[in-house]
């Protein structure tokens, strides 16, 4: 029988520096209100004065290995789009300080979609008998790239982490990946992007502006493009895993904002309340949206045991990708190391170091 990616272990971890709309408010032009009725987001977790995606990552791959009851994988992926640096990787560095040894790490670059893209790679690591057991990773300190007076980006990002420990196993016990699906086009990556930094500006030999160092969304276009692509690659996985849309129990999307997860609802014909929202206490946090949204659903219950579950993701590039599973049983952490139940600690400052 084939070999498949198995899940074994859930870990995610948020940064304690909690900023709500208010705080936001108060620098911006923009209220409360205005951002929960067009995001549906009241406060996000922020990293703090030298704090890194590593970090993030780290925390979040540590109750990944816990949850598994396991030390040791064979491979690290790590999906970010805000890397420690800009070389090299920073899964290496990950793995050292979670004292896996000297196992393959890498980071992949899809934005938004790229733990759905970390875990199609280490699925494909697994199946292919070049690890038998993986830890994918999604983490993002995306508020790092926020230009401080951009409202329409300011208030939809939060930043975190969240892991999976996938192992060798059956494609027919729970947990197993199928159906994958995966895409991308990128005659519409302007959409979504950081112009400066890379290869093409820094080749100029002029100095960056600084608006183009920020990140940088055409809001109304990638909202459009995001309900279309994430409507059709959730047909495409349920398709190819054999079930039906309507036979799904749980989908966990990208969480963007509660409107493009409505909209994909709609567009499916499903009703909204199979489509898990973690969004209000997080707001978009990239690469990790979905694994922690994924450890808010086990910790609340919402995903049980038998569960038929879809996961897709919308991003830069632009790509997009699925993948379905049934949901298994996993050990459950102490509640100190769930997302959800870390300590709320006090108010701290907006302002960007």
């Amino acid at each position: 029988m084939a070999r498949a990616a198995v899940v074994a272990g859930l870990g995610a971890w948020a940064p304690p520096t909690v900023v709500t709309n208010e705080q936001l408010a108060g620098e911006l032009d923009t209220t409360d209100e205005w951002i929960r009725s067009r995001t549906g987001i009241s406060e996000r977790r922020w990293v703090g004065p030298g704090q890194s995606t590593g970090d993030l990552a780290v925390e979040a791959g540590r109750r990944a290995l816990a949850s598994a009851g396991t030390a040791g994988v064979d491979a690290v992926v790590l999906a970010t789009s805000s890397p420690d640096r800009p070389c090299p990787a920073t899964a290496p560095e990950v793995a050292a300080r979670l004292g896996l040894g000297p196992v393959a790490a890498f980071d992949v670059a899809a934005v938004c979609t790229g733990f759905v893209y970390a875990l199609g790679t280490g699925a494909g690591l697994i199946s292919l008998g070049a690890a038998d057991s993986v830890l994918v990773i999604g983490a993002d300190a995306f508020s790092t790239l926020l230009a401080p007076d951009d409202r329409s980006t300011r208030v939809i990002f939060g930043d975190g982490g969240g892991a999976v420990v996938l192992r060798a196993g059956s494609p027919t016990e729970a947990g197993a990946l199928t159906g994958l699906a995966l895409g991308s086009d990128g005659t519409l990556g302007d959409l979504i992007e950081v112009p400066a930094g890379g290869s093409r500006q820094r080749s100029t030999g002029l100095p960056a502006k600084t608006e183009d160092t920020w990140f940088t969304m055409r809001g109304q276009a990638v909202y459009a493009q995001a309900v279309r692509r994430m409507a059709q690659t959730v047909r495409d996985t349920a398709r190819r895993a054999g079930w039906a849309p309507a036979e799904v129990d749980s989908f966990v999307l990208h969480q963007a904002n509660t409107r493009i997860l409505t909209a994909v609802a709609r567009r499916l014909e499903l009703p909204p309340e199979r489509f898990l929202n973690a969004i209000a206490l997080r707001g978009n946090t990239v690469a990790a949206s979905i694994p922690l949204a994924l450890a808010d659903g086990a910790a609340s219950g919402a995903l049980r045991p038998g569960h038929k579950v879809l996961l897709a993701g919308f991003g830069g590039g632009l790509t997009w990708g699925s993948v379905a599973l049934v949901w298994p049983r996993l050990h459950r952490p102490p509640a100190s190391s769930s997302a959800t139940a870390t300590p709320r600690p006090s108010r701290a400052p907006a302002q960007r170091p």
